[in-house]
């Protein structure tokens, strides 16, 4: 059994990447990156989107310069949710945590029809945010108004939902899998299913299972990553892996202190074919390691290499 001192003694210095955690239900994800910071030496971190506190799954953590990447995470977010909804009962935050505010007879569902009601739910369109959220009203969380017992105000918010798929598991019980966008709430999914087959659902389990391009096959438990702080930077995927979907461009040595001094670079000829004008790309330094967010912009003439303009850097001071 380690100390405390013999933990603190293999503190790792400061990271940067993405931790992939397996995190477990009942803690929230707040809580779980106050637990990283408190027991990996204060390291800096952020996350490329939280998980309620019932729900368990991949959450990613994002360690020193790779916060800085959870815009770009979270635009290319698609994910993978499986669960359990209980039918027949509605609770205020749609979800099991919550207070019952209804209960319905479960009549006339079967897997047909769960399967054709489950198939209506894909595309894109505006999802229904629930009344127990962080959306903000007037700088206000609505899970402030509502918990005070104040009007929240009808929100709704654009997502997509590319696979739907669920069968009955029990008379009261739904097993679902769902393959989505970044920011859909399941638990509006949840709900919407239940009233769709007119007896109402509450999400009972929920498992996030991938947020691109991570699964839980490469998730670590928060127990191992706290019981071995000196094994952090082996568990710990680069900004350039987190980043499959931009071009990722390896720079010179002269043309990355450009790069740092906030100069335009012209993009090498080995990264052709070239990124299109206003696309995305990954600097990486000589050594291979991320250097910047940027874009690429028009070179002068039609054969010239476009140039690369930083927009985020990613280097440390």
């Amino acid at each position: 059994m380690k100390t405390r001192m013999d933990k603190i003694a293999g503190m790792p210095p400061q990271q940067d990447g993405v931790l992939v955690l397996n995190k477990m239900r009942g803690p929230s994800s707040a809580d779980c990156l106050r637990k990283i910071k408190r027991g990996l030496g204060r390291q800096k971190i952020g996350h490329a989107g939280t998980l309620d506190p019932m729900a368990e799954g991949v959450l990613l953590v994002l360690f020193g310069q790779a916060a800085k990447i959870s815009g770009p995470l979270l635009e290319a977010g698609e994910k993978v949710y499986s669960g359990i909804i209980l039918l027949g009962t509605v609770t205020d935050t749609w979800d099991a945590e919550g207070r019952e505010v209804e209960r319905h007879p479960v009549k006339d569902v079967d897997d047909a029809r769960v399967k054709s009601e489950c198939a209506a739910l894909v595309g894109s369109y505006e999802q229904e945010v629930p009344a127990y959220s962080a959306a903000k009203h007037h700088g206000r969380p609505l899970y402030e108004l509502a918990r005070k017992g104040l009007e929240t105000p009808a929100r709704t918010k654009p997502i997509s939902v590319y696979r739907c798929r669920a069968e009955l598991v029990g008379p009261e019980r739904i097993a679902f899998r769902v393959t989505c966008s970044s920011g859909t709430y399941i638990r509006s999914l949840a709900h919407s299913l239940g009233k769709r087959l007119g007896c109402g659902g509450t999400l009972e389990q929920l498992t996030r299972e991938y947020s691109r391009p991570f699964g839980l096959s490469q998730a670590h438990t928060l127990e191992n990553v706290l019981e071995h702080p000196e094994d952090l930077p082996s568990k710990l995927k680069s900004i350039a892996d987190a980043l499959p979907d931009c071009p990722h461009v390896r720079l010179s040595r002269e043309d990355a202190r450009i790069a740092r001094s906030g100069g335009k670079v012209l993009c090498p000829v080995a990264a052709a074919p070239y990124p299109a004008a206003g696309r995305r790309v990954l600097m990486l330094d000589a050594d291979g390691k991320a250097l910047a967010l940027s874009v690429a912009e028009p070179g002068i003439g039609t054969e010239t290499p476009p140039l690369l303009r930083v927009t985020r850097g990613l280097w440390n001071p």
